[in-house]
């Protein structure tokens, strides 16, 4: 059965570090670009980024550049979203979607991606 997992959130001081992984089983991440979004509270689903099959990285949030970096390990079925500088506002639901090959201009539909993970939440607060 293919799936996606998202894990490595928690709660994090401001000013804190975190490390996502989207780690997927029953199928291999070497042909899918992986999108990162996020959700928070009573608000609208964002992208974050996205990494291509050939590690291309398209940035949605210009406000979360140099904050948070997006990578991939094939031999470990994982992308992973560093999460650094964490502030308050960056409390969410984070999730990961796959899509074949190459990221999107935009962030995308839910309807665009082959597989979503249920998420992990982010929460920063002192």
């Amino acid at each position: 059965q293919a799936q996606l997992v998202e894990s490595g959130g928690g709660s994090v001081q401001p000013g804190g570090s975190l490390r996502l992984s989207c780690s997927a089983s029953g199928f291999t991440l070497d042909r899918y670009a992986i999108t990162w979004f996020r959700q928070a509270p009573g608000k609208e689903r964002e992208g974050v980024s996205c990494i291509s099959s050939r590690r291309e990285i398209t940035s949605y949030a210009d406000s979360l550049k140099g904050r948070f970096t997006i990578s991939r390990d094939n031999a470990k079925n994982t992308v992973y979203l560093h999460l650094s500088s964490l502030k308050p506002e960056d409390t969410a639901v984070y999730y990961c979607a796959t899509l074949l090959y190459f990221c999107l201009d935009y962030p995308g539909e839910r309807s665009d991606f082959n597989y979503w993970g249920q998420g992990t939440q982010v929460t920063v607060s002192s």
